[in-house]
């Protein structure tokens, strides 16, 4: 027979992780907010790091040369939930909303090579740039973890804002930024 004082359940890191996982997919929001900015690499008002990425259709994105349009960068993986709610709004309320003025969108799956990229972009259809980090090597210049993230660029190279997540309130956000950076 159990002695009825010993008997308990003990949460170890494993299970405190699945709890932590659980109470974010139940609530939208992270567990614990200051693990979100320790994971961000880079700060507001700091030069973005360059990259060189290629697009799934070829073509090569330099950073770099793209000063002097606002830029937004966004990181996602294909099996992340709010990712998956986030890309079809930046189709439709940013890129199809901004693209013919100084502004420039891309969408860098994380973790992902190009042929499964290739075979998402086959079910579901964006128009603005997609490219692939298999290997996390421009993430890793942003941020350590956490998806989606938005980083907002504006004309001279600067980090003006950063996001985790996606909610409809921050998402609006990015979008005020977006305007006031094109109108300076």
């Amino acid at each position: 027979m159990a002695d009825s004082q010993n008997v308990g359940y003990k949460i170890t890191g494993w299970h405190m992780k699945k709890i932590l996982l659980l109470i974010w997919l139940v609530t939208g929001i992270p567990a614990v907010a200051d693990d979100k900015v320790e994971s961000t690499v880079t700060k507001i008002g700091q030069q973005a790091p360059n990259f060189l990425i290629k697009t799934l259709e070829g073509g090569e994105i330099d950073l770099a040369e793209l000063r002097g349009r606002v830029v937004l960068l966004n990181f996602f993986a294909t099996w992340c939930s709010p990712c998956l709610q986030e890309l079809p709004h930046l189709e439709l309320d940013v890129w199809q909303r901004f693209k013919n003025h100084d502004f420039f969108l891309i969408a860098i799956g994380r973790e992902h090579t190009k042929r499964e990229l290739v075979t998402f972009t086959n079910i579901v259809t964006f128009t603005f740039p997609i490219a692939a980090d298999p290997k996390r090597e421009i993430y890793s210049r942003f941020a350590t973890k956490y998806i989606p993230r938005n980083i907002l660029i504006d004309k001279t190279g600067t980090i003006i804002y950063q996001s985790v997540g996606y909610s409809k309130d921050e998402f609006q956000r990015i979008i005020d930024k977006i305007e006031e950076a094109l109108s300076q």
